[in-house]
């Protein structure tokens, strides 16, 4: 039974029940367009799901915060909005299709440093220049020695809508729900100075599950290839 009730955010119910009246209006006018609408209202039920995860808890780990595909990785500046300097790190892109569960969670334990959002265009979350024009909310993570994690929720072309939950001077543990993008959207990671990610372009990552990198580890970036 818990693999069937998965729980559903709070913020997709007032969606769900729209969705729900559009349907039964829609069953008035014609039993196929009332078919239609009951499809979309399971779908929405379904976007909106927040399935709990199994979280790796030993230190130095840094999680995925979003279920989807490793879009991109390179090495890039964390958004100046969060003033965490200009040097480049290395960065992993997950991009969020409208299967995927969108709760974004903290990629690893430490205290919100800053919160930044800004308003932008709403271009393909999968294009690379979606990191610089779209709307996005920035969040930095001090992790106590001396360390600092970036992490920017990013809305798509279908996304309108940035929920995020935390604020400055929370303390976080890795794992925890900290927010959530309605309807196609990315989340970029800005590892610390010095981190390498272990994981490949074209990989599938479940938030709050997903070893994305190791702060402890001292091994290259990882390559992949399909097979």
């Amino acid at each position: 039974m818990k693999t069937l009730l998965v729980p559903i955010h709070r913020a997709g119910w007032p969606f769900i029940a729209i969705f729900a009246v559009c349907a039964l209006l829609l069953n008035l006018v014609s039993g196929a367009l009332g078919a239609v609408g009951i499809v979309l209202t399971l779908w929405c039920i379904y976007f909106f799901r927040n399935p709990d995860r199994v979280t790796p808890t030993r230190d130095g780990l840094v999680i995925s915060p979003a279920d989807g595909v490793v879009q991109l990785i390179d090495q890039a500046a964390p958004p100046e909005e969060l003033e965490m300097g200009d040097a480049k790190r290395w960065r992993v892109c997950v991009f969020m299709n409208v299967f995927n569960v969108h709760v974004n969670r903290i990629p690893i334990s430490g205290t919100i440093s800053k919160l930044s959002y800004r308003p932008g265009k709403f271009l393909n979350a999968s294009l690379d220049k979606a990191s610089e024009f779209n709307e996005r909310q920035s969040l930095s993570l001090d992790f106590g020695d001396g360390r600092d994690i970036a992490f920017v929720q990013i809305a798509g072309l279908v996304a309108r809508r940035i929920l995020c939950e935390v604020r400055e001077g929370q303390v976080m543990k890795t794992g925890e729900r900290f927010g959530l993008i309605r309807f196609g959207s990315r989340v970029d990671v800005y590892l610390p100075e010095g981190v390498e990610p272990l994981v490949s372009v074209g990989q599938t990552s479940v938030a709050g599950e997903t070893v994305i990198a190791d702060t402890n580890a001292k091994e290259p970036a990882r390559s992949g290839e399909i097979r």
